[in-house]
């Protein structure tokens, strides 16, 4: 799971994009995920590994190592961003680096 299995056409990878930079967007992906998941057209895994916040799946599926901490942010925020935030500590669970619950 690294640059070399980006998969560039992969909607997930336009979603995460758009989201970080049009707050509108952002609202409507916080307010109803399946929505916003139709409008940027996800697979069904995509749809599947944003549901269960899974990180890892996603990277699997394609997404750019660098989205990947930022999948965390919006489902945790991004105002204070340290080694032991929500979205920090998400990413690490997800990701296998944190035992969930630690």
């Amino acid at each position: 799971m690294g640059i070399q299995n980006v998969d560039r056409t992969l909607p997930s990878n336009q979603m995460v994009f758009e989201l970080r930079r049009d707050a509108e967007k952002f609202r409507k992906f916080q307010n109803d995920m399946e929505a916003s998941m139709e409008d940027f057209g996800l697979t069904p895994a995509e749809r599947e590994a944003w549901r269960n916040m899974d990180i890892a799946g996603l990277g699997a599926l394609g997404v750019h190592p660098y989205f990947l901490p930022q999948v965390s942010r919006l489902f945790k925020g991004g105002g204070y961003n340290h080694n032991d935030s929500d979205a920090a500590r998400l990413y690490a669970e997800k990701m296998g680096i944190l035992k969930e619950g630690s």
